[in-house]
């Protein structure tokens, strides 16, 4: 894993930028560095060296006319320093890569690639990539089996070529802006780094705010910066030569329901698609750990791993309330324990969690409400004290039906018999005596597409909400925001012919999943220099999740259900039957404290918050929340976002570290 960045348009002299944009994202590379700058193009590279530790270095070029071509890299001296000198990068090469990933399936395409006469210099997965690119063209994306990022120069047609993976598991980001000769694409894995090129100047995107108090992560393409995009999921595009961008999605997930096969056999699928996975996960020349929680996924995962290599170290955090319970460190270390594999644990504390706030929030990039980004920074700082990369289950709940929501349907069923109207009318009767059930009846009236949007239902900003904390806060002329229905319609078309529970999980790939847990996985990581691995967000694991009918996957009882059976072959039945825990953070109490109201009253009335917001409505939230009220994740929204800007608009410079 690594970190990457460039623009077009580049000349020589624009090596200072180049480096700039590299060293603000060190921490995703602190093994080795390059630069690569050619007539039109700049590439720049951080390395975390996990796979040909002597061989994988980047920028790579290799030349087009001979299978044995060599491969080297030009822009960097023997001891790892840029170089920009002439003599250093004569050789350019007729193509240069800059990638960030892993291709788990490398050794499988250059054996394949050796059989049609290319030849190799390294035992690099770059170095298979930028071959398979040559050989295949577009083509390769077909083939990979991996998490990427990548940007690959042509030398002689001076175009860019850039991909991202089939989930979204690595960022890729870029803004197009008018240079001194014409337009320039600059893109990174971070989007700090194109804040350092001359030609962006940061701007406030307040669209991605709208859509951030209803989602509570940035949930649009163009990021809370003007102009600045992600390039989605499972999307390529090129940059030709006189700046035009071309974009296009190769590939989409489908679903082909086995009704046919047995459950056994199902079980069986998913078992050994797993192991599969993890076993092509495990793919390293250092040492692959994993973390391991209360739940199923990381238990099955890890136990998968442990299979593998026995002396597999495990990681695992929780909170120093909860110590006299069953937290996840318990379960872990029992679960561990039966296992018999190594297991680091750590109890977060109060006050180092608040001071981590800060620093997290300049490593996500855009701002992120969601308390357990925090944890994660946490497990991640303790795993990247023994290992290099870790196995992770992001993924499994979207793909097996994992998340309590998606039972809704199956109890909306019940009621099917009733009229709709009638079921309305009841939720609004329930709702105004204040009695329970209101949301039960007005979701079994609607469509899942008229209520589900992702995870933060329910618990973010409701558009209505929305509309009394913004009022009289936007730009004169500035349209409606568009509500967070209007923004998944595409998504729910795209499998309108399926049944409720597959879209719901169908749309959380491409918001839920990509834009806040995959995120977080990558950032929290990376902050820590450690690689993040996702056995379940395989290509092969989601054909056959995509095969799996709905009732075997979930019911009115119960959650994932092939998948527990399937884990119950590697852990045991407690773990593998386990209710789902989430992460329980403790921000519910602590939003009650006195002096952690102050500290964020301090911020709700202060200048930030009145720029954007009601302030009135934002302290009536506090003091609810105070009341007994549940207004926590609310609160940590709003709270979020006002520290994000004032680390990135206000005081434009990166947050002291936490004392350790």
């Amino acid at each position: 894993m690594c970190g990457i960045c460039g623009f077009t348009g580049a000349v020589e002299a624009d090596l200072p930028i180049l480096k700039a944009m590299c060293d603000v994202m060190a921490h995703r590379g602190p093994d080795g560095e390059g630069q690569y700058i050619d007539d039109g193009i700049a590439l720049g590279h951080r390395r975390l060296s996990l796979i040909d530790l002597e061989g994988g270095n980047q920028p790579m070029v290799r030349a087009t006319g001979d299978h044995a071509s060599a491969v080297t890299s030009p822009a960097l001296m023997p001891d790892g320093a840029p170089c920009a000198s002439p003599e250093a990068a004569a050789a350019k090469g007729d193509y240069a890569i800059v990638f960030n990933g892993e291709i788990y399936n490398y050794r499988d395409l250059r054996a394949e690639l050796e059989t049609e006469g290319w030849e190799f210099q390294t035992s690099s997965d770059t170095e298979v990539l930028l071959t398979g690119y040559l050989a295949w063209g577009e083509g390769v994306l077909d083939r990979l089996r991996g998490m990427f990022a990548f940007a690959i120069w042509n030398r002689a047609s001076r175009e860019l070529f850039c991909a991202r993976d089939f989930f979204g598991i690595k960022p890729l980001y870029y803004t197009v802006q008018q240079g001194a000769a014409g337009p320039q694409l600059i893109f990174a894995s971070e989007i700090k780094c194109i804040l350092e090129h001359p030609a962006y100047e940061r701007a406030l995107n307040e669209d991605a705010l709208e859509q951030y108090l209803c989602f509570q992560f940035s949930a649009l393409d163009e990021t809370f910066f003007k102009g600045i995009f992600k390039l989605p999921p499972a999307h390529c595009m090129t940059v030709r030569a006189d700046g035009a961008v071309e974009m296009r999605r190769y590939w989409r997930p489908e679903y082909a329901f086995d009704e046919g096969r047995s459950r056994e056999d199902t079980v069986e699928a998913i078992d050994a698609a797993m192991r599969e996975s993890v076993r092509y996960h495990n793919v390293a020349d250092v040492e692959v750990g994993s973390f391991l929680s209360s739940g199923i996924d990381s238990s099955y995962m890890a136990a998968c791993l442990a299979k593998e290599n026995p002396a597999i170290k495990t990681f695992t955090v929780g909170f120093a309330e909860y110590e006299g319970g069953r937290d996840e460190i318990t379960w872990a270390r029992e679960l561990a324990d039966e296992l018999h594999i190594a297991n680091s644990s750590k109890h977060i504390g109060e006050e180092e969690y608040w001071a981590s706030l800060p620093r997290v929030q300049w490593h996500m990039d855009e701002p992120s409400a969601d308390p357990s980004a925090v944890a994660l920074y946490f497990v991640d700082q303790i795993a990247a004290e023994q290992v290099k990369a870790v196995l992770s289950g992001e993924g499994a709940d979207e793909f097996f039906g994992g998340y309590r929501i998606y039972q809704t349907p199956f109890a909306n069923a019940k009621l099917s018999w009733a009229p709709k109207g009638l079921l309305k009318g009841a939720s609004k009767a329930a709702r105004a005596l204040g009695v329970r059930g209101a949301n039960y009846l007005e979701r079994a009236s609607e469509r899942p597409e008229d209520w589900y949007y992702t995870n933060a239902n329910g618990v973010a900003f409701s558009p209505e909400e929305r509309e009394r904390l913004r009022a009289g806060k936007r730009a004169a002329g500035v349209l409606r925001p568009a509500s967070p229905q209007e923004l998944i319609a595409p998504a729910y078309a795209e499998v309108a012919g399926l049944d409720d529970t597959t879209r719901m999980q169908y749309v959380d790939l491409f918001f839920w999943l990509v834009g806040d847990i995959l995120l977080k996985t990558d950032k929290m990581s990376m902050a820590h220099s450690l690689e993040s691995r996702v056995p379940f967000l395989d290509k092969r694991v989601f054909e056959v999740s995509a095969t799996i009918p709905t009732r075997l996957k979930a019911n009115g009882e119960q959650t994932k259900l092939t998948l527990r059976e399937a884990a119950e072959r590697a852990i045991p039945k407690d773990w593998a039957q386990k209710e789902k825990l989430g992460f329980p953070v403790p921000v519910v109490n602590w939003l009650r404290q006195e002096r952690y109201y102050d500290e964020i009253k301090a911020w709700f009335t202060g200048d930030i918050a009145a720029k954007f917001f009601d302030t009135g409505e934002l302290v009536r939230l506090l003091d609810e929340h105070k009341a007994g009220a549940d207004r926590s994740r609310k609160i940590w929204i709003v709270y979020m976002f006002l520290m994000w800007y004032k680390i990135y608009f206000v005081d434009q410079k990166a947050p002291e570290k936490p004392a350790a």
